[in-house]
């Protein structure tokens, strides 16, 4: 399966991936090698395993994304940069377009190692997220966080941009105890796909400060579809013009959400840190 396939390591503003290129030789990956690699205890580690493929059923190249505890997800946005630089530098060009399980994508060259990804409409219905109960509003959900009567935090906005989101509006992201309630939040039965789990500090018409804690992943330094999902539920709030930068752990991202035809743009760098060969008895 793995044992002695090479592999690069990269990241964008810190989450970290192995990309395992199976266009020539494809493999059949299970979650258990997936959660051994992304475990440096076990293996390179990683937040997510990032595979390029010529997928059955798919036109053209295909990114296969699997979160660190081996379960497939529809998209990652930081993930997407890495692989349509990948693409670009291998084809010349500037531009790449490229499929996902969630949406195809859009690559294109802005500097070096910037890329822009066009990530497609944002999902708003209580289907699309998915939710397990109908919500006419998907702006405010009914999901609280600590006693009925007081609660601590409540009314996310969801919504689904590849993957679904959950976005807490708070005044101070950085006192917010996300490691001891994202867990909980990404088990809800109310998202019955579970949820990536955000919380958002706006800090002007155009800048948000986020921090996200990822399904199947946990704390991450970014999230570029968690950086999306939080301007598009801003700017539904009218807390945030369409456009603007969010500051995660790792760093920024330039976030737009487009008037004209609602497809989101993420821009950001991408590091390629490395190549690496998994060892023969992996």
């Amino acid at each position: 399966m793995l044992a002695g396939r090479p592999y690069l390591k990269m990241n964008g503003l810190g989450n970290e991936f192995i990309i395992l290129d199976l266009r020539e030789e494809p493999a059949k990956l299970d979650e258990e090698a997936i959660r051994k690699a992304a475990d440096p205890k076990t293996g390179p580690g990683c937040d997510q395993f990032i595979t390029i493929e010529n997928r059955k059923g798919h036109d053209g190249v295909f990114m296969g994304v699997y979160n660190a505890d081996g379960s497939e997800v529809g998209a990652c946005g930081n993930a997407a940069r890495c692989v349509g630089w990948l693409l670009m530098e291998e084809n010349g060009e500037t531009k790449v377009d490229f499929e996902t399980l969630g949406a195809p994508l859009h690559a294109m060259r802005i500097g070096d190692k910037r890329i822009a990804v066009d990530m497609g409409e944002p999902k708003f219905g209580w289907r699309e997220i998915p939710l397990a109960e109908q919500m006419d509003d998907t702006r405010y959900v009914d999901v609280k966080l600590g006693p009925i009567d007081k609660p601590v935090l409540w009314g996310p906005a969801a919504v689904n941009v590849g993957n679904p989101h959950c976005v807490f509006f708070v005044e101070d992201a950085e006192a917010q105890a996300l490691d001891r309630f994202g867990p909980m939040i990404e088990h809800h039965p109310l998202f019955p796909e579970r949820v990536n789990v955000s919380v958002a500090q706006v800090l002007s018409k155009h800048a948000i400060r986020l921090r996200v804690w990822e399904r199947g992943a946990g704390i991450t330094k970014a999230c570029g579809t968690a950086a999306c999902a939080a301007l598009v539920s801003a700017h539904r709030r009218r807390l945030t013009a369409r456009k603007a930068t969010v500051t995660l752990d790792g760093g920024d991202l330039a976030i737009e959400w487009r008037e004209d035809d609602n497809h989101i743009i993420m821009t950001g760098p991408v590091t390629l840190e490395g190549e690496g060969r998994f060892s023969d008895d992996f």
